[in-house]
């Protein structure tokens, strides 16, 4: 946090308790008990100015960028002590060593005839809360395209998370995406739909692939899955 109160996120991190020791063999947490959890946060190469704070935010969940447990459950943090929680940062000295000397980058050829209309990310967020309910919805949708010396190329793409506080085991995700593909005498459409459901003891996984031409369905076809909840 900056002196002026502007807020920045820096870096993040996510960590099963289950896996606190072993991704491959991953051990169940017992309600009750201290887990001492070492979390790597990912690379970053921030510098935090004289006269900024640092801020670290826990939480249970991190919806939807990761799904929350099938039941509701407390953490607590320990503070203090010889066994508290601690953030380790590295420090970066007034003087470093001396670069290694690196040959000049040699000049990049562009290409003219082949334009981008922009990556998708951040796209648009949309949040929706019924505190009624308690439920919550969370829609993205971005969108970017090519044109090449042979044609045209259009991609969209939307996601929609449903989340529901008193069931956290029923959330689900659904997704639909297009490529359209605009050639001289044909146009060719790709389209995916996603459902991923959930409940306490699975995950269930269903993606569909379409591929039409000039409007009419080629080829069609649908995977699905159940996944247990593994230690989730």
């Amino acid at each position: 946090m900056s002196p002026d109160g502007t807020v920045t996120q820096i870096t993040g991190a996510g960590l099963n308790g289950a896996q606190r020791e072993s991704t491959s063999e991953p051990r169940d947490l017992d309600p009750g008990k201290t887990y001492p959890l070492d979390i790597e946060m990912h690379l970053t190469s921030w510098v935090f100015p004289k006269g900024h704070r640092i801020r670290v935010a826990v939480s249970n969940s991190l919806w939807p960028m990761v799904l929350p447990t099938p039941y509701a459950m407390t953490t607590s943090f320990e503070l203090g002590g010889a066994t508290g929680s601690r953030l380790v940062l590295p420090a970066v000295p007034v003087r470093g060593v001396a670069p290694p000397a690196f040959s000049l980058p040699e000049p990049l050829e562009e290409r003219s005839n082949i334009k981008n209309q922009g990556f998708p990310w951040p796209g648009e967020w949309t949040v929706e809360r019924d505190e009624a309910r308690q439920k919550t919805t969370v829609r993205w949708k971005g969108k970017d395209g090519y044109e090449y010396p042979w044609g045209k190329q259009d991609d969209y793409e939307n996601l929609t998370y449903d989340a529901d506080d008193a069931h956290p085991e029923t959330c689900s995700v659904r997704g639909e995406a297009e490529s359209i593909f605009t050639l001289k005498n044909r146009t060719l459409i790709w389209r995916g739909h996603l459902l991923v459901t959930t409940d306490q003891q699975n995950f269930y996984y269903k993606y569909t692939r379409e591929l039409l031409k000039d409007g009419q369905m080629i080829k069609s076809k649908t995977w699905k899955e159940t996944i247990p909840r593994d230690h989730q």
